[in-house]
């Protein structure tokens, strides 16, 4: 009987178990995947981005609330005339004519571009903008191989009193004025020639249309014009217009 017992209780410490299934431990709750789609064609970029509006100000709580970071980046701003003369909020007006010294008369607003104002490296000037860390040499011409070399000049334009209008690129082995569309009003930009050295304050900072040639006109006072492309966008053109302090 002693034997019988022992046999029925070592019987009974007999058992078997299932390993799980999968590594899963524990059942979804659901048995379908959820999946979350987002509209790849969504621009997010500084086009769209909005400076909040002031905390505690009755619309501060909105969704999508606010002014544009850069109201001349946003989509349909340019229709109308192609010009929109905006820096953050701020609206700057067109740039008045200044005067020269001699009673208020206007000044001559134009140099030409002689032999005796080239470099002995062939260039006419140097361009520097410390707001962007820019100092590049300036050569006359728009064209492929002399914006590999710097900058260039706009050879209908003035050299020195004036309108001194001046392009480069914005990208690649010369990226010259690739900041050149972050400049903000106030910055400064300083020109030296042999005829001297000018320091200039920027005004505006605008997108324009590829078509639109008015910033290359002659003026009375004395200014600089700078232009490179848009990235992505060869309509346009970004275009910075700065005054003789």
């Amino acid at each position: 009987m002693l034997c019988t017992l022992c046999i029925g209780q070592a019987s009974a410490l007999a058992y078997t178990m299932d390993a799980p299934d999968d590594y899963l431990f524990g059942r979804p709750t659901s048995e379908d995947t959820i999946y979350e789609w987002e509209d790849p064609n969504v621009d997010r970029s500084k086009n769209t981005a909005l400076i909040p509006p002031t905390f505690g100000s009755p619309t501060s709580y909105l969704p999508g609330s606010g002014l544009p970071l850069t109201p001349n980046l946003v989509p349909g701003a340019l229709t109308g005339g192609g010009l929109v003369s905006q820096v953050g909020s701020v609206t700057y007006p067109a740039v008045d004519a200044g005067s020269g010294e001699n009673g208020g008369a206007p000044a001559n607003g134009w140099t030409d571009v002689t032999g005796d104002l080239y470099y002995a490296g062939g260039y006419l000037g140097t361009l520097k903008i410390p707001a962007i860390g820019l100092s590049t040499k300036v050569y006359q011409g728009t064209d492929s191989a002399t914006l590999s070399k710097g900058a260039g000049h706009f050879p209908d334009t003035s050299i020195w009193a004036g309108n001194v209008c001046i392009a480069g690129h914005n990208r690649g082995v010369r990226d010259d004025f690739g900041d050149l569309h972050t400049l903000d009003p106030g910055d400064t930009v300083t020109w030296t020639t042999k005829l001297g050295t000018r320091a200039y304050e920027v005004v505006s900072v605008q997108k324009v249309l590829e078509t639109d040639t008015s910033g290359t006109a002659a003026t009375s006072d004395d200014r600089l014009t700078l232009y490179t492309c848009v990235r992505d966008q060869r309509e346009y053109r970004w275009c910075v217009t700065a005054v003789a302090k």
